[in-house]
């Protein structure tokens, strides 16, 4: 099955990729590799602030990381790299923005990490990283970056 025929029977439709907002590439592909730089979470074309164990709950950030997941799809789709070209998500990193008792944060990369697997079955098992932070972008709830492996350049 196709990864588009795979989203459609999911149910998934993918976001405009966001435009950069600083001076970055949101897509770099060297030696097979696609580098993605830091995703926001934009739910219904909102960017989710806040701060996890204060004013954002755990399910509002699972969906603001997994929001984080659609837009890494969409900067591929930008890119001109078709999602059927994957073949490995090797590794998301998750940074939460979140308070210092807060200790939830593999939970919340969970969103991200359980989108990969939906959408691209065993390739989209990966390595992950889930950080807390004090401080994101815009004041953003989630980021995710994320390598993955694609067949060509």
């Amino acid at each position: 099955m196709s990864i588009d025929a795979r989203l459609t029977e999911l149910g998934i439709v993918l976001p405009e990729a966001a435009a950069p907002v600083a001076s970055y590439k949101p897509v770099t592909v060297h030696d097979g590799l696609v580098h993605l730089s830091g995703q926001l979470p934009f739910v219904d074309g909102q960017l989710v602030t806040g701060r996890l164990g204060d004013d954002v709950s755990l399910e509002r950030g699972q969906e603001a990381a997994r929001a984080c997941g659609l837009m890494i799809l969409a900067q591929l789709r930008e890119a001109r790299i078709p999602l059927d070209k994957v073949r490995r998500v090797v590794k998301l990193g998750v940074f939460v923005n979140s308070t210092p008792d807060f200790t939830d944060q593999a939970k919340v990369a969970n969103g991200a990490s359980e989108l990969m697997f939906d959408v691209f079955g065993e390739l989209g098992r990966h390595s992950r990283s889930a950080v807390g932070v004090a401080v994101l972008p815009l004041g953003a709830a989630v980021e995710v970056d994320a390598i993955i492996a694609i067949d060509g350049d």
